[in-house]
């Protein structure tokens, strides 16, 4: 480093304190006899739930949960959303800790995956314990890190499950718009304060053409993240966890809940499932407590869209979003069967 370069650093360190490197090495990964080990100490078999956000993540844990031998709990994103579950062993003093040859609890190895997995294993198993349940797992929408989620969850826990819930993109698309709305006001910028006041001035003005509820960068941005998300982490989740990854639609889940739910529950391996879950599934299905969250805060906005609906962007899309989300998301549309052809 050029003199310059030194005295940069060191006012650096004198204004903002000494900063601490990087890892320098990538995480090993869990091997079977790893695997192995953890099951001895760590007994309940593990899930994750992925999806990307306003993709119905939320229902499919409270429903996942109703089942005698499931707990599900969320948003821990050990493998989803910065920083990570690997920010605990991210700097080179902990990589140095936790591979020093004079560590003689390392077995001469890098113990920083095992350290990890336990770390998240006695979380999720500390909670099911709790409340009595076999079968554990975590549900975190996997909305900005795609298909890499899904590799750094594969590093550390290759024997879990793995269940990720697709919806509709333009359905995606609406409902992150009106949480925007009501439970993030103050990031709108100026355009989007505008069209939030003449939404409530003229709602109808929204549900005939008219109007968009987008500015087009929105929507573009998110119609853009939702296809690179249902397109790597499908490819990832298969590529990866082959039997032990399922993918299932929003729309299916709605359309009949206790096929579906009855599904997962034998695919994460339930003893039995009680002709009774039907009843706990439809009592599930008619609550909402987002809905009445959002209504609390916003209440005005929050009424205009019945949430948790199948093609309420069908009232709100205007011919410029349609055209818009078409080329950004078009073909994901057609690769999950929510469109036969570019004419809708």
């Amino acid at each position: 480093m050029s003199i310059t370069g030194r005295l940069r650093a060191a006012a650096r360190i004198l204004v903002r304190g000494e900063t601490k490197s990087r890892r320098t090495a990538p995480l090993p990964p869990i091997t079977e006899a790893d695997v192995a080990e953890f099951h001895a100490f760590f007994p309940r078999p593990k899930f994750f739930v992925f999806g990307h956000a306003r993709s119905g993540t939320t229902l499919l844990m409270r429903l996942l949960r109703i089942h005698a031998e499931v707990h599900c709990d969320y948003q821990a994103h050990f493998f989803t959303r910065r920083p990570l579950l690997s920010s605990l062993v991210g700097t080179a003093e902990a990589e140095e800790w936790l591979r020093r040859k004079s560590n003689r609890w390392n077995r001469g190895k890098d113990l920083s995956a095992v350290m990890l997995r336990a770390a998240a294993e006695y979380v999720m198993e500390r909670e099911a314990a709790r409340v009595g349940k076999r079968i554990v797992g975590d549900k975190s929408p996997s909305s900005t890190i795609h298909g890499q989620s899904v590799r750094d969850l594969h590093l550390l826990f290759p024997d879990a499950r793995l269940i990720y819930i697709v919806r509709d993109g333009r359905d995606v698309v609406v409902s992150e718009r009106f949480r925007n709305f009501v439970e993030e006001s103050r990031y709108l910028s100026e355009e989007d304060r505008g069209i939030v006041l003449s939404l409530r001035k003229n709602p109808h003005a929204f549900v005939d053409g008219t109007r968009s509820i987008f500015t087009e960068p929105m929507l573009r941005r998110v119609a853009g993240g939702w296809a690179v998300n249902v397109q790597e982490i499908q490819e990832e989740g298969r590529r990866l966890f082959g039997a032990r990854y399922i993918a299932v639609r929003y729309e299916d889940l709605l359309d009949d809940p206790e096929r579906m739910m009855r599904r997962l529950w034998r695919f994460l391996g339930v003893r039995r499932l009680p002709k009774a879950l039907g009843s706990k599934i439809r009592v599930e299905m008619e609550s909402n407590p987002d809905q009445e969250w959002q209504e609390r805060r916003g209440e005005a906005l929050a009424s205009f869209l019945a949430k948790g609906r199948s093609g309420n962007w069908r009232n709100l899309f205007t011919a410029r979003d349609k055209a818009a989300f078409k080329h950004v998301a078009g073909e994901m549309l057609l690769q999950w069967n929510y469109e036969r052809d570019n004419n809708w």
